[in-house]
């Protein structure tokens, strides 16, 4: 292996020494731990060390890097303290999880890293909206995140490059190509011999390096971040390498030819560098010995610290709490009931693009992300004009990639800022599912950091648009802890709960049911103002029944109660999660016989989750059963007697007639 010093000084080359001899050395006391139960899992990065110590160790202290499993070397290299490492991975307090994820499934914004999650390609896009945040502050800065060549395969590889080369993001996505997906080999993963080959074809840079020579791949960060700070525009970097153990302990390597074990021996990353520092004088035996005792020292000195630490204490509050950052809404904003403000009177989608608006007046830190949303206005026209107001900057169109556009939400959120992503239609969501699910909603829970990301939905049946524009798929997120979920019936609390929606550091996911855009209209306050999240409304008052409803289900109600001379609380939930227990229980007590009602598909709707909390909470209240009532278990039909059909307002007539002759 030839190593090139260039002009690099012995001070330097130790120093990387130092930094590649840590984690080869903290791994080889894991692997003990292990055998002995003190570890559960060990992802092992040995034979690859060269690739997270050189790359680290080219950046500056405060550029962020997303690793993946067998990126030890980055945290040893932000100088992580060994005790809170190593307690993470006993599940303790201390470490930085709080006991609620393994090994490296954590990030810390101290030392300016983001731990993956086990999905691995998320990660990619969320270092675009990291060097976003910098782009659009001017500042000088690189992100690198990793890649395995199975994670590659992902599409969440492919969205997240392709957005960071039309948006010319600068990063660094080093692909560390180790030869194997866990036990699938290369030929088994792709068709092409090398990811260089990948990088013409995004528009970007592709540059190779041998990803076991540190000093090849410290030299070859090194000038590429220092050029990407001046020049923004992504990179690709491709690492040769080989992992000389399993996926994890426990997959074993009996897939693995022993050739290929035998080969890349020859070139361990560490003992080369090693044995060069000695034959060019630069490291003596003293010195080597000196350091390895150091290290030592450091290892047995954190394991002492975290194997004192106590298991973490199982407490209620805090497991629950800690889904959400916590904060206190501005009262102060919230729209008043004897309001006097002037009015105009809006559609709900002007509602809409007026909360909006006053959103990005209010926040300069605010950027949205969507397709079509910039000069086109968006495929609703909500955000016609903003780019002539906010500029290209912060009103970005997007390429037809959900995941990474969420992700970038993310990203954004770990700079400070704020983001919104909309969705062209609700049903689009399914594509960026994983980044809402897995990475937004647990961000917070994992490790602390809240993703400040607005998912605007357009949602809903009713326009004949079929079953892959129409669906009601707002279920799926009240589901999933780390959300909150919204969604107004009116242009009232469509501009309130928008703003709400914004001013919350949480990520919250936004109905806005299209139907309603252009045929309701009301006086909307011209002033902003917020709806507060979690307090539904009673729009009616009555004693025959409940009906609680949201979005559509509302004027449903409305229409039906006014048609046939209908005594009864309509209760308008406008948030899904968390709603507003207190106000149903209210109402439920009040008149003892209730109809859920929604837009949704009847199994698995909200319906059957608050008639379950009715009959557990307020089953001395009622006085008949609890009916539900939505739409069928169908997906949505194209043509309009179909949809008809589908949609519940026949059925809501039948259960008002059943319930009043109870």
């Amino acid at each position: 292996m030839h190593f090139d010093r260039k002009d690099y000084s012995n001070e330097t080359l130790l120093h990387l020494y130092q930094h590649l001899l840590k984690p080869r050395m903290i791994e080889e006391k894991m692997l003990i731990l292990l055998r002995q139960g003190k570890v559960s899992k060990w992802f092992s990065g040995i034979g690859q060390e060269a690739i997270s110590v050189g790359s680290t160790m080219a950046l500056d202290s405060d550029e962020y890097i997303l690793p993946l499993h067998r990126n030890l070397g980055v945290f040893t290299g932000r100088n992580v303290p060994l005790d809170r490492l190593f307690a993470q991975w006993q599940g303790k307090t201390h470490g930085f999880s709080k006991g609620r994820d393994r090994s490296f499934h954590f990030g810390t914004n101290e030392h300016h890293i983001v731990g993956m999650i086990s999905h691995l390609g998320p990660q990619l896009a969320v270092a675009g909206g990291i060097a976003l945040a910098d782009t659009l502050e001017d500042r000088p800065k690189v992100t690198v995140t990793y890649s395995g060549d199975g994670g590659a395969s992902e599409g969440d590889f492919h969205e997240a490059l392709n957005v960071a080369a039309v948006w010319q993001l600068p990063v660094i996505f080093i692909i560390e190509n180790n030869g194997y997906g866990l036990s699938t080999p290369s030929n088994e993963q792709f068709r092409f011999r090398y990811f260089v080959d990948k990088g013409p074809a995004y528009g970007m840079e592709a540059v190779q390096v041998d990803g076991n020579n540190v000093l090849e791949v410290y030299d070859t960060v090194r000038r590429l971040a220092e050029d990407l700070r001046q020049n923004p525009r992504p990179v690709l970097l491709e690492a040769l390498t080989f992992r000389m153990r399993g996926h994890e302990e426990a997959s074993g390597t009996k897939y693995v030819p022993q050739e290929l074990f035998e080969q890349w021996a020859q070139k361990d990353p560490v003992e080369n560098y090693e044995k060069w520092l000695l034959q060019e004088g630069i490291l003596d035996e003293e010195a080597r010995m000196r350091f390895r005792e150091t290290i030592k020292r450091e290892i047995e000195e954190g394991l002492r610290v975290a194997d004192a630490e106590p298991m973490p204490t199982a407490s209620l509050k805090q497991e629950v709490g800690d889904m959400y950052r916590a904060f206190e809404p501005d009262s102060a904003l919230n729209l008043p009931t004897d309001n006097e403000q002037p009015t105009t009177d809006k559609r709900y989608v002007d509602a809409i693009s007026d909360g909006l608006r006053q959103s990005m007046e209010r926040y300069p830190e605010l950027v949205l992300m969507g397709q079509d949303i910039a000069e086109y206005g968006g495929v609703f026209k909500i955000t016609d004009g903003f780019v002539a107001q906010f500029g290209k900057g912060r009103v970005r169109n997007t390429p037809l990639c959900e995941s990474a556009i969420v992700g970038a939400g993310l990203g954004l959120s770990i700079k400070g800022k704020k983001a919104m992503v909309e969705m062209q239609f609700a049903d689009f969501v399914t594509c960026g599912f994983n980044q809402i699910v897995n990475n937004l909603a647990k961000s917070h829970y994992r490790w602390g950091q809240n993703a400040d990301v607005v998912v605007r939905m357009p949602t809903g049946a009713g326009t004949a648009a079929g079953p892959f524009h129409s669906q009601s798929n707002e279920a799926w997120f009240t589901h999933t802890p780390g959300l909150k979920v919204v969604y107004p019936s009116n242009p009232v609390d469509a501009k309130g709960l928008l703003c709400a929606a914004f001013e919350d550091p949480n990520p919250v996911m936004y109905f806005e049911h299209k139907l309603l855009y252009r045929s309701i209209s009301a006086p909307v306050p011209d002033v902003y103002y917020t709806t507060p999240i979690g307090k539904a409304a009673l729009v009616r008052e009555g004693e025959e029944m409940s009906i609680i409803t949201y979005g559509a289900g509302v004027h449903w109600a409305l229409a039906l109660a006014e048609e046939i001379g209908l005594s009864a609380d309509i209760l308008d939930l406008r948030t899904l999660l968390p709603w507003d227990e207190e106000a149903v229980r209210q109402t439920v007590e009040k008149n003892g016989r209730v109809i859920l009602l929604h837009e949704d598909t009847l199994t698995g709707g909200l319906a059957g989750e608050i008639g379950a909390w009715i009959a557990e909470h307020c089953f001395r209240s009622l006085d008949a059963p609890i009916l539900r009532v939505a739409s069928l278990d169908t997906a949505v039909p194209f043509a309009p007697p179909l949809e008809k059909q589908f949609l519940p307002q026949q059925r809501l007539r039948e259960a008002v007639a059943k319930l009043r002759s109870y």
